[in-house]
Order: C-alpha cells, then sequence, then structure tokens
C-alpha cells in the first residue's frame, strides 16, 4: 500500500474533500483530511467517515492510519 493510493480512496470517496497522506513503512500511515462532510461532526464520526472510505484496507494492508480530520473552515483559521 502506499500513500498515493489511499490518498486517491479519500478524495474519491468523500467527494470535494482533500487529504494529504504520507507514510514510509508501507503500513503506518498519516493523513490530513479537509471535508465539507465533517461539518457538525465530532471525531470519532469523521474518523468513521474516513474509515469508510477504505473499507476492508483498514486492519490489513493499512495496519494503522493518524487521521487529523477538519472542515474547510476549521482548516483556513488554522493558516
Amino acid at each position: 500500500m502506499d500513500a498515493a493510493t489511499i490518498q486517491a480512496m479519500i478524495e474519491q470517496g468523500l467527494p470535494g474533500a482533500q487529504a494529504q497522506v504520507s507514510g514510509d513503512d508501507g503500513v503506518h500511515f498519516e493523513a490530513e483530511v479537509v471535508a465539507a462532510q465533517f461539518a457538525g461532526k465530532l471525531p470519532l464520526a469523521r474518523h468513521r467517515l474516513v474509515y469508510g472510505t477504505l473499507g476492508e484496507l483498514m486492519g490489513g494492508a493499512i495496519h494503522a492510519l493518524a487521521l487529523k480530520t477538519l472542515t474547510p473552515e476549521e482548516a483556513a483559521a488554522r493558516r
């Protein structure tokens, strides 16, 4: 598994989302995902949305995925 594939899957599964994914060992990854779909949702619900885009890869080909999830407004406020 590679970061580019994970990024593409997240962005395809959450239309309009922007994801930045990194990970050097092929099983442990970190991702920052900015998506309007996160508005009004608690962190756990946001993470479930992202995990849902990856399906059976979670716990298999992807051993661990550390997530930072933001709405576009939250991302803009950080800059």
